[in-house]
């Protein structure tokens, strides 16, 4: 993708977290809202508990975390891959572009001869601003059992994103049909 297409992408966004829409979720106590969030996205580091399971497999584990903000979208929680069981995954065909973060991609993991196609991404040669996520990897809850502080997560609606609805984040959030633009 050449420059002029990338500052196309994202120019698009309608909402770009500098004020949260009337019907927009408001925030209680110890809630944060992901209209709130910026777009471009925020990086930051997160230290609790985070444990990815298939099955009685743990194939992640960590307190070293890093999680991404945007308009939107509940965080996603990007695992460092000396805390994942890298043994178990794969590389699996496909990629996708992010017009923020750069080109992903896909993992499958392989637990006793089963495999579960795409369950994960990373980027591997990330954009300058998120050279931090280099090599992490993202994990879709709607395909594993993902835990934050033993809170099991929901997926992000929809089937493409890979968000992590934790107790304290509030919506709506964009993944259904009609929310691309979001």
């Amino acid at each position: 993708m050449n420059e002029e297409d990338l500052e196309s992408a994202r120019a698009h966004w309608s909402h770009r977290g500098s004020r949260r829409p009337d019907w927009a979720i408001k925030p209680g106590p110890g809630e944060e809202s992901v209209w709130d969030y910026p777009r471009p996205p925020r990086l930051e580091d997160d230290g609790r508990l985070v444990r990815v399971v298939c099955g009685n497999t743990v194939v992640a584990e960590s307190r070293r975390t890093l999680r991404i903000l945007e308009t939107a979208s509940p965080p996603t929680f990007y695992i460092p891959p000396q805390d994942v069981r890298m043994e178990l995954l794969s590389r699996a065909p496909g990629a996708s572009l992010c017009e923020w973060k750069g080109s992903a991609t896909y993992w499958s993991l392989c637990i006793d001869g089963h495999e579960l196609p795409n369950v994960a991404w990373s980027y591997e040669q990330p954009f300058a601003d998120f050279t931090r996520i280099l090599g992490y990897l993202g994990f879709y809850p709607s395909k594993l059992n993902c835990y934050v502080d033993g809170h099991r997560v929901a997926p992000q609606p929809g089937h493409f994103y890979g968000g992590w609805v934790t107790p304290e984040v509030v919506g709506p959030f964009k993944g259904e049909p009609g929310t691309g633009g979001w």
